[in-house]
């Protein structure tokens, strides 16, 4: 052991992360501490402020007898709102007359301070009163007091009349004023020059701004989508095409207090447009070979109304990547509720359940019902956004495609999320809906058994999810791996379908699976507690055997892969990210 050092032997310590409200300290003994010197037979744990205490060996001995007390800082917020939501209540707002609202860095909360120029109780009714600075010497930098005169929160310095300076301790004396009209002359010249400058200088800028709005606007497709939106029927509500300035102050300049979600393609904002929220998308890349396709799913998407597909209400095409303005829907996602240590176990199966026919629906209605059938291409837990009543709403349509009705299939660069990516079209590059078929299955099983679909924590050949699923399926092991609020809620046979239906959705080849609009009348029909009866054919369990491996990228993702994989790697390559 090491005087000052708290690296583990004898002494061993850990921060507390911002935000915490809640801090609980458990020390336990392996042995209880019978195995230990006799001459400390117990351990010790206190919270302290950071960098006060500092490690003695003696403390061992002697930290029992001593008592020491440690010093710790508790934060402290007023309310559970920010200053922009306590400013819309009242009677929640505590700031007073003269003061400013900050909001926490540390807790979801405010707190108060005296404007610049006052000092008080920010709290107390006219508590924070105007501080003359002439009065004190130290607060101004004036020559004296009779060249200082207070203003509210403010001081100014000052020259007599008569003379010219600033009146500062360290600035331009004051001297004499030459009253010379040559001098007056030239300073108006001077001033005039300098106004029109400026004022051709801020026209000529703007211009260039506007100039190159109407280029973004041209070649992110605006005149073909303004054409096309006006053909839309009157009783469809078009998708509004929103200037960038209005996005802006919608978001407060793209303000990074109002980010509520990023990742690989790009940021998504809070922001309040005619007094409703809304999530507006800004991609970080657009691929303006696809601006056509681009501008046909906005229009297709503000078309579809169905209460479980996060509604499209329009874009911005002014900036350099266009960006989208979704209904803005706040309670995290499916995968957060699934997988956070914290609040899994709330989330009960008769909810699971209606959230995965609510999902079925959506994306049945997508493939078959849409005025364009629409491959989802990306379905996962992450892609399916909650409301306050846990209503589903499957999101991200980025790289969505759309389907001719001629068409079966596309020919794409494979693209996706690793373990939830259909092995056929990985291998054959082929798009088609069942390949959202069969990433919903793997949803399904996130909803059963309450696992990640990529985890280390299982063995090597168990990572991805559906080969744990299938194996343990195989072996008639299915409720020992169910969530245990899964298990412990519902009803056998209907657990049983679930699963039965999802084996069949992961099914390796793609013409032996279900219809999204079949999977959503089974899993309508469990719900109700009527028993689907299915026959399975004696080689079902070998057609939905896992492809002949794992591949594993540079991040330690596991992803499936069979013997072409040459082809997968270069598409990796080329789409990387999701």
């Amino acid at each position: 052991m090491v005087n000052g050092s708290c690296a583990g032997r004898g002494c061993c310590e850990i921060s507390i992360p911002k935000g915490i409200r809640d801090f609980s300290v458990t020390v336990r003994s392996y042995n209880n501490h019978t195995r230990v010197m006799n001459f400390n037979p117990c351990s010790y744990a206190f919270v302290v402020e950071d960098g006060v205490y500092n490690f003695s060996t003696l403390d061992l001995v002697n930290l029992q007898n001593n008592r020491k007390g440690f010093p710790v800082v508790i934060d402290w917020v007023i309310s559970n709102k920010t200053c922009k939501e306590a400013g819309q209540n009242i009677t929640a707002y505590a700031c007073k007359e003269n003061s400013v609202c900050r909001d926490s860095e540390n807790l979801h909360g405010h707190y108060c301070d005296c404007r610049s120029g006052f000092e008080g109780n920010p709290y107390l009714p006219n508590s924070c009163k105007d501080i003359d600075e002439c009065e004190d010497p130290s607060l101004n930098q004036c020559i004296d007091a009779k060249h200082c005169r207070n203003e509210v929160g403010s001081y100014v310095c000052f020259c007599p009349k008569g003379y010219h300076g600033d009146g500062t301790k360290n600035g331009t004396r004051c001297t004499a004023r030459d009253k010379t009209k040559a001098i007056i002359g030239a300073c108006i010249a001077v001033s005039l020059a300098f106004v029109i400058l400026a004022s051709v200088s801020w026209g000529l800028q703007r211009r260039k701004i506007n100039k190159l709005k109407e280029k973004n606007f041209r070649n992110n497709g605006g005149p073909v989508l303004q054409q096309l939106l006006s053909k839309i029927e009157r009783s469809a509500e078009k998708a509004k095409i929103f200037t960038e300035d209005e996005l802006k102050k919608a978001t407060y300049n793209f303000n990074e207090s109002e980010i509520v979600g990023q990742g690989g393609f790009g940021i998504v904002y809070k922001g309040t447009l005619d007094h409703k929220s809304v999530a507006i998308k800004k991609s970080k890349v657009m691929d303006h070979d696809q601006i056509e396709q681009f501008v046909n799913e906005v229009v297709v998407l503000c078309q579809i109304k169905h209460p479980n597909v996060v509604k499209l209400i329009g874009c911005c095409l002014e900036t350099s990547v266009p960006l989208l303005v979704y209904e803005f829907i706040n309670n995290k996602t499916l995968y957060y509720h699934i997988h956070n240590e914290v609040v899994e176990s709330s989330m009960p199966w008769k909810t699971r359940l209606r959230i995965a026919v609510e999902t079925a629906d959506a994306l049945a209605h997508m493939h078959s019902d849409a005025p364009i059938h629409i491959i989802h291409r990306d379905v996962k837990s992450e892609n399916i956004l909650l409301d306050d009543n846990f209503q589903a709403k499957v999101s991200d349509f980025g790289v969505s495609r759309l389907v001719p009705l001629d068409q079966t299939q596309l020919p794409t660069l494979v693209q996706g999320t690793f373990g939830y990516i259909d092995p056929e079209y990985f291998h054959s590059g082929l798009l088609n809906e069942k390949s959202d078929v069969y990433s919903f299955g793997v949803v399904l099983l996130e909803l059963l058994i309450g696992q990640k679909v990529i985890s280390s924590d299982r063995p090597e050949k168990d990572k991805n999810l559906a080969a744990f699923f299938i194996d343990r399926m195989k072996e008639d092991r299915l409720f020992e791996i169910l969530h245990e609020r899964v298990r412990n809620e519902g009803n056998s046979e209907q657990l049983k379908g679930v699963a039965e239906l999802a084996r069949r959705c992961l099914r390796m080849k793609g013409v032996k699976r279900p219809t999204m609009k079949e999977v959503k009348m089974e899993l309508e029909e469990l719900m109700m507690g009527n028993c689907v009866h299915v026959e399975v054919a004696t080689n079902d369990i070998e057609e939905t055997e896992p492809l002949l491996g794992l591949l594993t990228n540079s991040n330690g993702t596991s992803v499936w892969m069979g013997p072409d994989s040459v082809k997968f790697q270069a598409a990796l390559q080329l789409e990387s990210g999701r």
